[in-house]
């Protein structure tokens, strides 16, 4: 079976032969009609393909989301016996302890910033980030029938199988 692009190309060059006038319209027909049928059976494999490769996408993703589970509970697992350790240290006022592998110390961690209320802060720290509506823009477009310098509404086309 050939490849999609060669029938392509000879569907092409069977189309600029039905330009000329002496070449009997009904063999050039003929052969085009066989390449559509080629070529359909060529897309039907293709779809096949991407059925097989969706299935895999979707069992992978599957095992993502399990295996995202497993280490989220991993983590949750590591947290909690960390902060049972470092709470029983502090029950007993210990503050360091040396064992035979590991060394473990409680010490204080870097200052951070809590923001309780925002209308307090000088504006030389307030960042404000800019974003635009998209959707809403685009309606906005369409219904003024306007055009904005450096905004292009964009059609565009994918295929779906079905």
């Amino acid at each position: 079976m050939s490849k999609l692009y060669e029938i392509k190309e000879r569907y092409q060059n069977l189309m600029e032969l039905l330009e000329n006038e002496e070449l009997p319209k009904d063999l050039i027909n003929n052969s085009l009609d066989l390449l559509e049928t080629e070529f359909t059976e060529k897309a039907e494999t293709i779809c096949k393909i991407l059925t097989n490769m969706k299935a895999d996408s979707e069992a992978i993703k599957k095992e993502e989301d399990r295996l995202k589970a497993r280490r989220k509970a991993l983590e949750n697992n590591m947290s909690n016996l960390k902060e049972y350790l470092e709470s029983n240290m502090k029950a007993l006022d210990l503050k360091k302890l040396k064992g035979n592998i590991f060394s473990l110390s409680i010490q204080k961690n870097q200052s951070s910033c809590i923001i309780h209320d925002l209308k307090n802060i000088p504006k030389d720290f307030i960042v404000i980030k800019e974003d635009v509506n998209k959707k809403d823009l685009m309606e906005y477009i369409k219904q003024n029938e306007i055009e904005i310098d450096g905004v292009e509404i964009k059609q565009t086309e994918s295929l779906r199988i079905r």
